[in-house]
């Protein structure tokens, strides 16, 4: 049974409607080039050339017939595309070591060039063209993928549950397909519960295939979607960057780049504090702004296609700095040895000192306005705490859909922490109110959060609002518990940084640590300027300082 779910009617934002990009024909001329790299070979009716859950899949050219990819969903088939002749497979997971989404096999009378895995990577290096091609197909096959929940898995549970929302975020940020059966809302829910033999209780589950996961953590889930690549302990890689932020990111692309061999570390998702910010507007480039999560994206596939490895799913708990190489110790267990660690773990939101704040927290108190945030909100009130860039997007963001938004910051106004552009927007938003000297001081809801109260600082007038969301942006905590005592720290925890000297007694690096090797960048590093320009400009600057420590100490 076949659902061809790219027929219908034309959709001018679908990437599957780009199909000159989405699905290019490569050229004569091209053909010859890949063939360099490739071998090939006539293949079988119906034999597959790989099976969704695949890792390490090669890249094939279509000569002649036919290669179907197609993916299934409770025993029904359904065809993702068909490539023709001078089309080529693939999609983002040919740059990493992930499990592949889809499965492919071959029509009748194909023949194809294979380009094993191994000289993939260096074929699309060598002829740049080609791979501008090839990138530029893959993101947008990935975006598809996601827009139609091909290659997808099932979230089963009530849409406004804490760790459903949990789910769906840790998929959302790392680009898997999903899609959500509510079971509040949508009508099918209990004959599905009643066809897997699953109760209320056990909810949140995560159904892929015929395996249902009930309830699991971000690794769990990780591991069993093949999101997670295996680490070998004995290898030293020349860098280790601690955390996928931007300045994270920025290390992992010049780092890779210039050829030093690379891994990311990331507990949870490309973009930290950045990756949620619902549009970013002033970064140099985008005229028309750009979601985190998208600039994030883009620059997770620039980094894995210099070589660049990304780990998630993992903290990072400690690192010997007493050892050499570096010995960086995850919560698993597991470690990677590192020559030289960049540290751009970033910082978090602060909570609020109120009481049912953590009762609440993922079940009407979020951290970030995206898209699936303001799904939970529309035509509702909302409250936004926090005076800062990230809490104007969110605002404005907001404002698109819900009934109103209450923002409240304990200062007088806006203008000293805030973009003036932001400023202006809200000022200039009927839907906004901007509430100064005002702090929130109650929540309340039975299992979810129904109520918020907050208090005028001046008069200590208190106002009650019936609101189920609130966005807490309130300035930032480095993460740097798990570094102990292994680097000089200020006393607010950020890394002190142009500590470390030569032998001469010169300062080696602005980014460097007290410890020569280990550096530190963005958000996380003392005295930084906290833009997300900022983050990646630092984290292309501390690579040159990162080859003379290597050059030194070879």
């Amino acid at each position: 049974m076949v659902d061809e779910i790219t027929s219908g009617s034309v959709d001018p934002t679908d990437p599957y409607e780009r199909a000159a990009q989405t699905f290019p024909t490569l050229t004569a001329e091209m053909i010859q080039r890949v063939e360099v790299f490739g071998t090939r070979e006539h293949l079988p009716t119906g034999s597959m050339l790989y099976t969704r859950g695949d890792r390490g899949v090669d890249f094939f050219v279509v000569l002649n017939g036919a290669v179907v990819i197609f993916d299934e969903e409770h025993g029904v088939e359904r065809i993702v595309h068909t490539h023709g002749a001078h089309e080529f497979t693939g999609e983002l997971d040919l740059f990493n070591n992930r499990r592949i989404l889809v499965s492919a096999r071959a029509a009748e009378g194909t023949c194809v060039i294979r380009v094993k895995r191994a000289d993939f990577r260096r074929f699309v290096a060598l002829e740049p063209d080609i791979g501008e091609v090839i990138m530029r197909a893959f993101i947008l096959r990935r975006v598809g993928l996601i827009r139609h929940a091909q290659g997808a898995v099932t979230i089963v549970g009530a849409g406004h549950a804490a760790d459903t929302l949990r789910i769906q975020r840790f998929l959302t940020r790392n680009g898997y397909p999903h899609h959500l059966l509510n079971t509040v809302r949508d009508e099918d829910a209990e004959g599905f519960l009643k066809c897997f033999e699953l109760t209320h209780d056990q909810l949140p589950v995560v159904v892929c295939g015929e395996d249902v996961l009930r309830n699991p953590t971000n690794a769990q889930l990780a591991d069993a979607l093949g999101l997670t690549e295996e680490l070998d302990p004995n290898v030293v890689y020349d860098l280790a960057v601690i955390g996928a932020g931007p300045g994270g990111l920025a290390a992992a692309v010049y780092g890779a780049s210039e050829g030093l061999s690379t891994i990311v570390l990331e507990a949870q998702a490309p973009g930290g504090q950045a990756g949620t910010s619902s549009k970013i507007e002033n970064y140099l480039g985008f005229p028309t702004g750009i979601s985190g999560q998208a600039l994030a994206g883009r620059a997770q596939v620039q980094a894995q296609k210099f070589g660049a490895r990304l780990f998630i799913s993992r903290s990072v708990v400690g690192v010997d700095c007493s050892a050499r190489p570096f010995k960086i110790e995850l919560d698993d267990s597991t470690h990677v040895l590192a020559r030289a660690i960049v540290i751009a773990s970033g910082a978090r939101y602060r909570t609020l000192d109120v009481e049912n704040f953590a009762r609440f927290e993922g079940q009407g108190i979020h951290y970030a306005a995206t898209a699936m945030e303001a799904n939970l909100c529309v035509r509702q009130e909302v409250a936004v705490v926090g005076g800062g860039n990230s809490a104007g997007q969110a605002a404005i963001f907001l404002s698109r859909t819900v009934s109103r938004v209450y923002m409240l910051v304990r200062s007088n106004g806006l203008a000293a922490t805030m973009s003036d552009y932001l400023v202006q927007r809200i000022q200039g938003s009927p839907r906004i109110t901007l509430l100064t000297h005002s702090e929130i001081v109650g929540l309340d809801g039975r299992d979810a959060l129904e109520r918020v109260t907050w208090t005028h600082r001046t008069s200590g007038e208190q106002t009650t609002k019936q609101i189920g969301n609130v966005f807490a942006m309130l300035g930032a905590q480095p993460n740097t518990a798990w570094l102990r005592d292994c680097l000089d720290l200020d006393s607010k925890g950020f890394v002190i940084t142009g500590a470390a000297t030569d032998s001469e007694g010169r300062v080696t690096s602005p980014y460097a640590s007290s410890v020569p090797g280990i550096y530190a960048v963005g958000d996380v590093r003392a005295g930084s300027v906290k833009r997300v320009a900022s983050a990646v400009g630092e984290g292309s600057v501390v690579v040159q300082a990162i080859h003379q420590y290597l050059s030194a100490n070879a």
